[in-house]
């Protein structure tokens, strides 16, 4: 399992010219099955994602497709996760 995290670099002001792009790259990562929550960083620094179901390499891959990555908009951290104890409704991930 992994935490993304994509927090607004000095380029911040040009998100809204790629924001479309960036929408569609998380929808692929949710059709895909590798993203399983997208959300805000509070207060307005960025965004967050876990995902799972993907290698380390394979999600560094995606990450650097997002247009807010590839244009600076954001800068990306990958925290990778292995699940020891896992609340029973979320099982799927302690595999």
């Amino acid at each position: 399992m992994f935490v993304v995290l994509l927090k607004f670099s000095e380029n911040k002001a040009q998100a809204g010219q790629f924001m479309d792009d960036h929408k569609a790259w998380i929808q692929r990562g949710l059709q895909d099955g590798i993203f399983l929550l997208v959300g805000g960083l509070q207060p307005n620094r960025g965004g967050g994602i876990l995902a799972h179901n993907t290698t380390l390499s394979d999600l560094e891959s995606r990450v650097n497709d997002d247009p807010f990555v590839a244009e600076k908009v954001v800068t990306a951290e990958i925290l990778e996760i292995t699940p020891t104890k896992v609340d029973e409704r979320l099982e799927f991930l302690h595999g």
